[in-house]
């Protein structure tokens, strides 16, 4: 019967890869296909074309889904009902608020709560007392839906002795204590009472609620840190092992190995890129694996969750953010993740309300239910680029594991501010490309819209003041546990960055202007020969918050062009055009409008005079041009 099936291919006549590839560089202009092959922050090329023999499964046997070592996920099947847990994060301060919150998503199709705490309220919900979480969590049913902390300035043991008695030793309760003191090192720069006290403590602590609370996971190792403050995916999926293998070594005079690797959740950021998404979560499980085998750990799966990111998030368009991410829960889906929390999109405005965590929920119910995401095992299993990408950042990652163990461990690299160093040396090489729209930042440095809707974001909440985070539930859980006696363990904190923060920043300067500010294109010619440079520079200053405004109609010279400029009310001008015309018209325009009045002159495309004070063109430095122009607005 499949003969007697008609091939899509069978109308085209055959083609050799030779002859395909003539035609690549016939469209690319003789340049040949790797004038499109992309470079990572990791130094690692994405083709544009991957082939069987670039991953050979002979060489590389990836297994089975569901069987060990589980580079192809946990199950061979997914689950019918629900292929990965929906989690939604809760940030709001207040717990009566946030309790509210809570039962109307959990009634709309959240899976599962993740309580961000945070004792100062900025970052989540003050939950520092028992009353706070039974008020937060009132009629949560643990055993049908899971709770999960995230302790945003602390190692987490405070909070999961607070959550533990929540639960009132509910033994079949899903609960997700989410230690994980390394993280907060590498979050806060602070550990209280030294390395020794904070593992000591956690692994005692872990013991009560192993015993309690069997079906519990007890830690989590959580890289999210490395990406928010601007690291690379190797330099992510590196502080995620080296923080595993650090954190099974100084548990390991408290709690076994085994016992720790058995119920811990790792955690890794996901943004718009959802290729390399779904490649990093295949080099997490493949790089466990591999520490399993070398620590003599019996193989079992990895539990992953994938957590849309914060850096690729905007306050300006924040509306864009539901297409990161929706490419973030692909990359999620489709990548394996057991677990996916998709943040609001209007979180960098504020407090996300309901809109915000109504979108990010049904962001999955809809990948889930509709667009069937999750019902096959392994969708992307033996894709060759998939496959192929993975390893090479799994071998990225592990030169640069070896690189944290070689400086003492992940603690120490972090602690001696190593680790710190290679986050910023990315950080700041990505800035630049950011600053020159090599990566474009949509809606503000690529196609900003000036005249915007505003998201809404929750009422700002009434913060206690001087409110601390009490031990009363730890010291009943653990009353034995002796006080700390070391000094506190410090290090450079890795501190989050928005990758439109820059941008963004111009966009505040220009909305808090007097008067809305604006610079004149001074077009050359007829309509179709300057449209395609007036449209390049509007968008180039619309992203510092700079209106566009144009001559009434096409100026017939240098002389028309200037008058209009002086009507115009503006003080500083953009020449458009076209090369022909600019070596014709170009400087004699340039040089009406200083008379006219223009503090400054930029020209849109190469071509340089001598009263033409700055160029725009693609590749330019488009943040160095747009601070350039606010000085000399003064703003």
């Amino acid at each position: 019967m499949a003969d007697d099936i008609l091939p899509l291919s069978s109308t085209f006549p055959d083609a050799t890869e030779a002859e395909w590839m003539a035609s690549v560089e016939k469209a690319l202009k003789g340049r040949g296909i790797d004038a499109i092959t992309r470079t990572t922050a990791d130094g690692l090329k994405i083709r544009p074309l991957y082939r069987e023999s670039d991953f050979p499964a002979s060489k590389d046997p990836l297994g089975t889904p569901g069987e060990a070592p589980y580079l192809r996920g946990p199950t061979a099947a997914p689950d019918k009902w629900l292929p990965w847990d929906i989690r939604q994060a809760f940030t709001h301060a207040s717990p009566s608020h946030t309790h509210g919150e809570v039962l109307r998503d959990l009634e709309r199709g959240v899976s599962s709560v993740e309580l961000s705490v945070d004792s100062t309220g900025r970052h989540g919900v003050q939950a520092m007392t028992m009353p706070d979480y039974d008020i937060a969590l009132n009629g949560v049913d643990a055993t049908i839906a899971g709770v999960a902390l995230d302790p945003v300035m602390t190692s987490g043991t405070r909070e999961a002795a607070f959550l533990a008695e929540w639960a009132r030793n509910k033994a079949d309760a899903k609960l997700d204590f989410n230690m994980d003191p390394l993280g907060a090192l590498a979050r806060t720069g602070k550990l209280a009472g030294g390395l020794d006290a904070a593992f000591a403590e956690a692994g005692a602590l872990a013991k009560v609620l192993a015993a309690k609370y069997p079906a519990a996971n007890l830690f989590r190792i959580d890289a999210r840190a490395v990406h928010e403050a601007g690291g690379s995916e190797a330099l992510e999926l590196a502080a995620l092992i080296a923080s595993a293998v650090d954190t099974l070594r100084r548990l390991a005079p408290h709690i076994g190995a085994a016992d720790v690797a058995a119920k811990t959740i790792f955690c890794l950021a996901l943004d718009a890129n959802y290729g390399i998404g779904v490649a990093k979560l295949r080099a997490a499980r493949r790089l466990w694996a591999r520490i399993e085998e070398a620590l003599g750990l019996t193989s079992k799966p990895m539990r992953l969750q994938g957590y849309s990111s914060a850096r690729m998030l905007t306050r300006y368009d924040a509306w864009t953010n539901m297409l990161r991410n929706t490419a973030a829960a692909f990359a999620g889906a489709v990548g394996g993740a057991d677990i996916l929390t998709i943040r609001a999109f209007n979180e960098p405005l504020g407090t996300p309300e309901e809109l915000g965590r109504r979108i990010a929920r049904n962001t999955q119910l809809i990948a889930m239910e509709e667009s069937q995401l999750g019902r096959v095992a392994d969708p992307t299993g033996g894709a060759w680029f998939t496959e192929t990408f993975a390893n090479e950042l799994a071998e990225a990652a592990w030169a640069e594991f070896q690189k944290i163990e070689g400086e003492g461990g992940y603690a120490a690299s972090l602690m001696s501010g190593a680790f710190q160093g290679r986050v910023k040396a990315t950080r700041d090489a990505r800035a630049k490309d950011i600053a020159k729209r090599k990566i474009p930042v949509t809606g503000v440095s690529e196609f900003p819209l000036l005249e915007e809707i505003t998201a809404p974001v929750a009422d700002q909440p009434h913060l206690r003041s001087g409110a601390e985070l009490t031990d009363e539930a730890l010291q009943a859980l653990v009353p034995d546990l002796p006080p700390a006696t070391e000094t506190d363990a410090t290090a450079e904190a890795l501190e989050p960055i928005h990758l439109s923060a820059d941008f963004e920043t111009l966009r505040d300067k220009a909305a808090a202007a007097p008067k809305p500010p604006a610079i004149f294109l001074a077009t050359l010619g007829p309509l179709a020969e300057y449209t395609a440079r007036a449209d390049f520079a509007r968008n180039l200053f619309a992203a510092g918050g700079l209106a566009a405004k144009e001559p009434p109609v096409p100026p017939k010279d240098a002389a028309e062009a200037a008058a209009a400029f002086k009507a115009s009310g503006c003080r500083i001008a953009c020449i458009c055009g076209s090369d022909a015309r600019y070596t014709d018209e170009a400087d004699a325009a340039a040089k009406a409008l200083k008379e006219a009045g223009a503090q400054h002159v930029w020209i849109a495309g190469k071509h340089e005079g001598d009263v033409i004070d700055s160029q725009v063109f693609m590749g330019c430095d488009v943040l160095h041009n747009l601070k350039l122009a606010h000085a000399e607005l003064g703003l």
